[in-house]
């Protein structure tokens, strides 16, 4: 696919997903933190296929969508992507300034619609701040896409099995906030959403706006002189 193409195909992502997320976003600051009846039905049935070994479980998975974790797989992953020292530095940083710009955006957004959390007596994890979207979805699901896109760009071969992983865990993270009872999880797919919208654009500029020669191999092509 060329670079027109992808910047079209990203950019559609992007649309797409944000329109639907506007939309989710209306329908839950229309109802002033009312949970939709899916919300009501995820958490109880949470609430009934808890154990320790579970919740222990989700815990762990629930810590790595936060904090350090996204940023070093972010970083790393920049650095692995990068063919020279100038690329992966610049690789690097803008998976980061992606990613803080992306949170940053998703907390305005969040005390936009101010929606409460669920009750707190259902809570099996700590959290703070109002609950649409969620935060350590939003946070993963970047990570995770980040990661797949750069798997996707310099993995010829065997990346399928990468990028499923990977994606898996982004989903994960997004699974145990309704799991433990701290997210409702419409909270959850919004931020999904938001995330696909944020890479998507995120993408379609870099497809504009990333010069070939650094797509390429970091070394602009020399011409060719005439014989």
């Amino acid at each position: 696919m060329d670079r027109k193409r992808t910047a079209e195909f990203a950019g559609s992502v992007a649309l797409g997903a944000w329109a639907a997320f506007a939309v989710l976003a209306l329908v839950v600051a229309g109802r002033h933190g009312t949970p939709l009846a899916p919300d009501r039905t995820l958490l109880a049935w949470s609430l009934r296929h808890r154990t320790d070994v579970a919740v222990a479980a989700a815990r762990g998975i629930t810590a790595t969508g936060t904090g350090v974790v996204p940023y070093a797989l972010v970083v790393a992953v920049g650095l692995v992507v990068g063919r020279n020292r100038r690329q992966r530095l610049v690789a690097a940083l803008l998976g980061a300034g992606c990613l803080a710009l992306g949170q940053t955006v998703r907390w305005g957004v969040m005390e936009l619609v101010a929606r409460p959390r669920p009750p707190q007596a259902d809570w099996q994890a700590s959290a703070s701040g109002y609950s649409f979207p969620s935060g350590h979805t939003t946070t993963a699901a970047l990570a995770a896409g980040l990661v797949v896109l750069a798997i996707w760009t310099r993995a010829p071969h065997g990346r399928g099995p990468w990028c499923a992983a990977v994606a898996c865990w982004g989903l994960a993270v997004g699974a145990t906030r309704v799991f433990l009872g701290v997210h409702w999880c419409t909270d959850v797919l919004g931020g999904w959403l938001f995330a696909a919208g944020w890479l998507g654009f995120c993408a379609c500029l870099a497809a504009r706006w990333v010069p070939d020669a650094w797509a390429r191999d970091g070394v602009p092509e020399r011409p060719v002189a005439a014989p």
